[in-house]
């Protein structure tokens, strides 16, 4: 585990949330746990759902926007037969028709359809935003909630077990998908395409890019041992192409300054001579400009 000296510096925390908290409770109870407010995460688990969150802590924080957390390997349960308002087991029943024997070569055949590039529209109950506020917030409020379709991409959508139950059948499903795909939305559709109405009883995200359950954290693992999974200088390095830049290119970087490009593609990290990640850098007509200062002149 990290220093009191690297968390100050920072890192990232992956955690296996439990059932019944939201993204924002893990964030509260992991700023008492490390004893600062300087947490955020990347992409919300539903409070129904479980597994792998990825926290940044400290200077961290701003690089989450930057990483590459693709793809999402979730395995979950879908029921078909019933359709809810909230697209999951948490909402009200809104309909749906005997499925117990439906052929399963069809629901593959309709499983099939949804893989690949398509366009999907979010779940009503989503943190999707409508002239900036959450479609969440205004459907609980009453109003009515009309969300656009998105692109996403579901490279695998595998059906892993089958089980018949009284006038539903449930799905246990293997789900591989870019970020911002919403399974419940595809339990719903699945259902929809079949005619018998459809959603989500259980979720348990395994994968988010590199980080998956192997690495994750408990609460009772991380309250008797508080610290970092991995810290902000090891992130880096394993997460981005880099450059090795010396004393003099550091305090230029540190103040926010560029470099000669060195032809690289894409997003990339400065790393100094003692291993010390610096910034993350973009080059453009021939230069090389900072994108996020890891270490600021002055900190």
């Amino acid at each position: 585990m990290s220093s009191a000296a690297t968390l100050a510096l920072g890192g990232l925390v992956v955690v296996d949330k439990p059932a019944g908290l939201t993204s924002h409770d893990v964030i509260s109870r992991l700023r008492r746990l490390l004893r600062t407010r300087r947490i955020g995460h990347a992409g919300t688990l539903d409070p129904m759902a479980t597994g792998v969150l990825v926290c940044g802590v400290q200077r961290a924080t701003k690089l989450l926007g930057h990483l590459p957390l693709e793809p999402k390997v979730y395995q979950a349960t879908a029921r078909l037969g019933r359709s809810t308002s909230t697209d999951d087991a948490e909402g009200e029943p809104t309909g749906g028709a005997d499925a117990s024997t439906l052929d399963e070569q069809e629901i593959l055949a309709a499983m099939a359809r949804l893989r690949g590039p398509i366009e999907q529209v979010p779940s009503t109950v989503s943190a999707v935003k409508i002239d900036g506020k959450r479609a969440y917030a205004l459907a609980r409020a009453g109003e009515q909630v009309l969300l656009s379709p998105r692109p996403v991409v579901v490279s695998r959508f595998e059906l892993l077990g089958l089980r018949r139950g009284e006038a539903v059948t449930d799905l246990d499903v293997l789900v591989e998908c870019s970020g911002g795909t919403y399974v419940r939305a595809l339990a719903r559709d699945l259902g929809a395409a079949l005619g018998v109405g459809g959603h989500l009883t259980a979720l348990r995200r395994t994968r988010v890019g590199p980080y998956d359950l192997s690495v994750a954290r408990t609460f009772d693992g991380l309250t008797s041992a508080p610290g970092l999974c991995a810290e902000l200088d090891e992130v880096v390095t394993q997460a981005f192409p880099h450059r090795a830049v010396d004393r003099q290119q550091v305090r230029i970087l540190a103040h926010g300054g560029s470099l000669p490009a060195l032809g690289l593609t894409g997003t990339h990290a400065a790393i100094s001579s003692n291993g010390e990640a610096i910034a993350l850098l973009a080059e453009r007509d021939g230069q090389a400009r900072p994108i996020l200062v890891l270490r600021p002149a002055g900190e």
